[in-house]
């Protein structure tokens, strides 16, 4: 995977947090803190619109889809 280098403007109390992470080798470096810092927040905004749109769905009208559904070759299914 190609990577891009940006430059960030952040926070002194955030830098002195940043740097005793990679201090105590729980980062190897700044720049893969941010990287997986990133890629963390954008996993949960993901997961928050999913739970979002789960929430418009109506209940009842789904578990009617989810019982048509499973009338259909039933038979066919395996035996658990």
């Amino acid at each position: 995977m190609s990577q891009s280098k940006i430059a960030i403007t952040i926070d002194d109390e955030l830098l002195v947090k940043l740097d005793r992470l990679v201090k105590e080798r729980r980062f190897p470096n700044r720049s893969r803190a941010v990287q997986e810092a990133i890629r963390d927040k954008l996993e949960r905004l993901k997961r928050g619109r999913l739970a979002r749109e789960c929430a418009k769905l109506d209940p009842k009208e789904e578990q009617s889809m989810a019982e048509e559904a499973m009338g259909v070759d039933a038979e066919l299914w395996p035996e658990y």
